[in-house]
């Protein structure tokens, strides 16, 4: 676990009045956690409380005790109706996902060279790799960084086949099932990374590099 622990790298040859997260970077990382976040609960909520084929019995029950009989294509159609708003919910957090991911990109090219993810895992593999110093330190950044990138690839991918099934109806050529299930395992990655974050920056707290939350809220001094 020691591995996915964020290291808190204090460069000293940066002036202190510069942050060491840019105000760009934090608010794309907030909202990012917020739209991720809605966007997993739009998931849950319709495999469970919305969830079609669960409500539909109850719908029909329901009106059953109240003497109003439906058939059960009609209570399903019901049930339905309330998960494609859910699901609607859930594209939109998508559209605002890609459009967040968008901006990353367009960031990366605009940040200062130390703050650049590319040059930080180039940086950290010439160390541990080629300079062979520090290693240790080393490879926990190239480990740590390289988990974000593969993050940012997932959200490629997951962007590239949301897209697909928002329109798929628009273009049937779209329609592909095996889209679906890409999306679902990108999905449970996602997932995994979150959860693989999280716990490291909880370790890390706790050890050596504590500030790493309130940096990522405040920008953090870069100098000492």
């Amino acid at each position: 676990m020691a591995l996915i622990e964020p290291v808190k790298n204090d460069p000293a040859d940066i002036p202190s009045h510069f942050k060491k997260y840019s105000a760009p970077l934090r608010l794309w990382h907030w909202l990012s956690a917020i739209v991720i976040s809605g966007s997993l609960l739009t998931v849950l909520a319709n495999s469970t409380i919305t969830n079609g084929r669960a409500n539909a019995g109850v719908i029909q029950k329901s009106l059953s005790e109240k003497n109003i009989s439906v058939s059960q294509d009609q209570a399903w159609g019901a049930a339905h109706e309330i998960g494609d708003k859910v699901w609607a919910l859930h594209t939109y957090f998508g559209y605002t996902l890609i459009a967040l991911f968008v901006f990353r990109l367009i960031l990366e090219l605009f940040q200062r060279a130390d703050q650049k993810l590319i040059r930080n895992i180039k940086a950290a593999y010439k160390q541990h790799v080629v300079l062979k110093k520090n290693r240790e330190t080393a490879k926990h950044e190239l480990v740590v960084k390289s988990l974000y990138f593969t993050f940012y690839t997932l959200l490629v991918i997951m962007a590239i086949t949301g897209l697909c099934m928002a329109f798929e109806d628009d273009v049937p050529a779209l329609k592909i099932h095996a889209l679906r299930e890409i999306h679902g395992f990108c999905m449970y990655l996602i997932i995994a990374f979150i959860i693989v974050h999280l716990s490291g920056v909880f370790l890390a707290e706790r050890k050596n590099s504590k500030g790493i939350v309130s940096d990522m809220i405040n920008g953090g001094n870069t100098g000492k």
